[in-house]
């Protein structure tokens, strides 16, 4: 891929696109949704404070068997980088509601497939490896 074809703002447009619907299904905790906007395949990987999944079906598994929904959330940062037109990062920056003093970190590796945009490998993080109390 040469760098003149990065950031196509095309391409950029569906990208913040599947990301605001990703987005929007882990705040309301739309277990379905999430999972359809992570590649069906066994090469997935998902890395968390909690630990790692390998594949989508470890992925669909962790996040059923979840207690709570994810915090509603501020996005601070979103930075979205095409790599052609079918290949993509992005990664987030995020403060969770109610926990001024907590910064989540989130990237995600999207390819796009013949059902569309999905996260291939995704990392969620906290600076200084703090995580909110969910009680």
């Amino acid at each position: 891929v040469m760098t003149d074809e990065f950031d196509d703002p095309a391409i950029l447009a569906e990208l913040r696109a599947a990301h605001d619907r990703y987005e929007a299904a882990l705040v309301t905790n739309d277990v379905d949704t999430l999972q359809s906007m992570f590649w069906d395949d066994e090469r997935v990987v998902r890395y968390g404070h909690e630990g790692g999944q390998f594949g989508a079906t470890a992925v669909d598994r962790y996040r059923r068997s979840l207690p709570f929904q994810t915090l509603p959330r501020t996005l601070r940062r979103v930075q979205i980088t095409a790599y052609g037109a079918d290949a993509a990062t992005v990664a987030v920056e995020f403060i969770p509601e109610g926990h001024p003093d907590c910064v989540g970190r989130q990237v995600q590796t999207w390819i796009r497939v013949d059902a569309g945009w999905r996260v291939a490998a995704a990392h969620v993080s906290w600076e200084g490896g703090r995580a909110p109390s969910q009680s």
